[in-house]
């Protein structure tokens, strides 16, 4: 964590947010979760906003009985996500990937790098997102592996991203159309790529497609990517209780995708996606508006 410089020319308040980020990151695992979950709970409490967007998700994919019986463990969960990024973006990367108890699927992705293959990790916002791209940089079977970097207003926020994310093996691309060459580049030399394919894109960028029932603004990046030959990996890594660590699993894709129909591919992994969160719904980030407009498109 010494490594990690601070911005010049930083107010005192934002200096504060780094002071305090560095001092949880020096926390122990199972502390920092511990105290997520805490604020999982506050949050959804305090949040009027927060709190709609979050039971009408999971209301809109598993039922309304579904916000007691899953709701109540996933506010926690989403807390708990939050809070071990601290942890995760600056600790060695021999002691994050210390925390995984088991890796299923890898023969998947040694599949593909034995057939010469880029491979276009994707993750959705489940459980521990962060640790994937970490485990593939360590990997000679993924490494090196790009994912599409969008800095955020916060520019003490910015070094602290930048350095979690661009570790040995790891690189990261603008969020703008160089970034996608980028991306393409990559996998064109049978490197890796990694993509939250969840997020709701600018308004140009994704298609109208189904998602738990409703239609959910999607983005066609992935399908872009997976249709110049990668091989199509979903990954995701499910948090054990009580701070004992991560499962990483990996798998590609369940159906066939149809790489001719940008938007029927784009469909294909929505299903994919969906099919990994009903393994473990309790650990998905139900309160972010999924099913929100662009606002170009308003």
């Amino acid at each position: 964590m010494s490594s990690l410089q601070t911005p010049a020319n930083l107010s005192l308040k934002h200096r504060c947010y780094l002071g305090l980020v560095r001092w949880l990151a020096q926390l122990p695992l199972p502390v920092l979760q511990a105290m997520g979950g805490m604020l999982g709970h506050l949050v959804y409490r305090c949040s009027a906003g927060y709190r709609r967007h979050f039971d009408a998700n999971l209301a809109q994919a598993f039922g309304s009985e579904a916000v007691a019986r899953i709701g109540l463990v996933a506010r926690a969960e989403a807390g708990k996500a939050i809070f071990e990024l601290p942890w995760l973006w600056l600790h060695p990367r021999a002691e994050i990937l210390s925390t995984l108890r088991r890796v299923e699927g890898w023969q998947h992705v040694q599949a593909a790098q034995a057939a010469g293959k880029g491979i276009l990790f994707l993750t959705p916002h489940l459980g521990c997102f962060e640790i994937t791209a970490q485990y593939a940089a360590s990997h000679p079977d993924a490494s090196p592996i790009t994912v599409l970097f969008r800095p955020p207003r916060q520019r003490w926020a910015e070094s602290i991203l930048r350095y979690g994310r661009t570790r040995e093996g790891m690189a990261v691309a603008p969020a703008d159309l160089s970034g996608v060459r980028r991306l393409i580049r990559a996998l064109k030399a049978g490197e890796s790529v990694g993509l939250l394919p969840d997020q709701v894109p600018p308004a140009g960028q994704g298609a109208w497609l189904p998602w738990f029932g409703q239609p959910a603004y999607t983005m066609t990046l992935a399908a872009r990517l997976a249709q110049i030959g990668a091989s199509v990996i979903f990954a995701y890594a499910e948090r054990l209780p009580k701070g004992q660590g991560f499962i990483l699993t990996c798998t590609p894709s369940g159906e066939p995708l149809p790489l001719d129909d940008l938007e029927a591919t784009a469909a294909a992994i929505n299903r994919n996606l969906m099919q990994l969160i009903c393994r473990c719904p309790t650990q998905y980030l139900w309160g972010y508006n999924r099913y929100k407009t662009p606002r170009e498109l308003n």
